[in-house]
């Protein structure tokens, strides 16, 4: 028997909280139950038995269920089981009626998953006080639902997001490895190699190199503050400044009646610091290393700009760290910068490398540092030249940092081997 009435429900202001199935094999309890959840305003639904229960739980979807324990056939404990086991779109409050009072009884009521206990005969206001406690969890289950629904169509909103933005960082991960065309570049007999590893899709590190016609050349190894886009995108403006192609644009190199000449390292740096100084609202500052060689006589020039300290191998086997520091580029308006000296010889190496190197975590939460680097570097064959050195110390510091993990920081280098006259 199907009661339709109109819902008024008591305490409790959920209109969709209106229908409940009333299961009991007795034909007097059940109309003494639907009389008085007629008269709070719900719509019930009776079934004489737990087979017919299952059955309506399919067509009625009931909101709250109010089964007997004891009935011919299927009990009211697995009744309860049977339906927690049916594929349902809410959840349903399910009261079991007994006039058990043992522990044991209702603990085998709650593993079934019944949500609460009515002892026999049932009281009318404790019967309404339990419909309401039920349909206060009913609220918040479906409130909870509700937002779940929100969360996982906001979340599908973000995953498109971030399907676009990771598309649109890979590309220019694709454009800021264009920066460096090259990975390496003879001139004369003389190669300069770089490296260039983002931790991320992009990154602030960047290296490169660039020579005149008469044979002179220079490399450099900068680091921009900070990571990702903002770092990379001024990695990308100050590449410009330094540009092989654009010697015109190139901030080391000057025009002269008969070409190009090299500039100060020490006015390279200075020119650079004026150029990010003077953009407004731009806080990113970057750390550069930069040396000019004149290919003929092998006299290097160059400029510490809050960078790494250049690594200077000599050909007979001495190692050494070449300069004291200096001041980052785009912190300080006409901060002072210095060159210094050094004489190259054939068969002589120079590693121009970034922080990334010697801050790079080790095992035992230390840091590689200098000394560290320089251990990494004699253990390499000499046999090892240009990109492949490169690659193998980048392999070697993996593998001394326990080689399962992403680095934290950008890894570039520029590697200088030169060959005299």
């Amino acid at each position: 028997m199907l009661q339709n009435v109109k819902f008024a429900f008591p305490d409790v202001q959920d209109s969709d909280l209106h229908r409940v199935l009333v299961v009991d094999d007795s034909l007097v309890q059940r109309r003494i139950l639907t009389l008085m959840l007629a008269r709070w305003g719900f719509e019930v639904a009776e079934a004489e038995s737990a087979e017919r229960g299952l059955d309506l739980c399919d067509s009625f979807q009931p909101d709250f269920i109010i089964s007997d324990w004891m009935m011919p056939g299927m009990s009211g404990v697995d009744f309860c089981a049977a339906f927690r086991a049916s594929p349902r779109a809410s959840y349903g409050y399910f009261i079991l009626l007994t006039s058990k009072s043992e522990k044991a009884a209702v603990t085998s009521g709650l593993d079934s998953g019944a949500d609460d206990f009515l002892t026999k005969p049932v009281n009318g206001d404790e019967l309404r006080a339990r419909i309401n406690a039920g349909a206060r969890i009913l609220s918040m289950e479906r409130e909870l639902k509700s937002k779940n629904a929100v969360i996982a169509d906001t979340l599908a909103e973000l995953q498109i997001v971030h399907a676009s933005i990771d598309k649109d960082l890979q590309q220019a991960r694709v454009l800021q490895q264009s920066l460096m065309p090259r990975r390496s570049v003879s001139f004369g007999n003389s190669q300069v190699s770089v490296l260039l590893r983002s931790c991320g899709h992009v990154g602030g590190d960047l290296a490169g190199m660039f020579g005149i016609e008469n044979g002179d050349f220079g490399l450099f190894s900068l680091d921009v503050s900070g990571h990702g886009i903002t770092s990379a995108m001024m990695t990308a403006r100050v590449a410009g400044y330094l540009s092989p192609d654009y010697p015109d644009e190139n901030l080391a190199l000057t025009r002269t009646q008969s070409g190009f000449d090299f500039l100060p390292p020490q006015q390279v740096a200075a020119r650079l610091n004026t150029r990010l100084v003077g953009q407004k609202g731009v806080t990113e500052y970057l750390t550069l290393a930069y040396v000019q060689i004149n290919a003929k006589t092998g006299l290097a020039r160059f400029v510490q700009a809050g960078h790494p300290p250049p690594l200077l191998l000599r050909q007979t086997g001495e190692a050494e760290f070449l300069g004291d520091g200096g001041l980052p580029i785009g912190l300080i308006d006409d901060a002072p910068y210095g060159d210094r000296s050094f004489q190259l010889r054939p068969g002589d190496r120079m590693l121009l490398y970034s922080d990334g190197f010697t801050e790079a975590l080790l095992a035992d939460g230390s840091m590689l540092e200098e000394a560290g680097l320089l251990e990494l570097v004699l253990t390499l064959p000499r046999e090892r030249t240009g990109p492949d050195f490169l690659d193998a110390l980048y392999d070697a510091l993996k593998a001394k940092t326990g080689g399962t993990q992403d680095f934290d920081d950008d890894i570039s280098a520029a590697f200088l081997e030169y060959g005299g006259a």
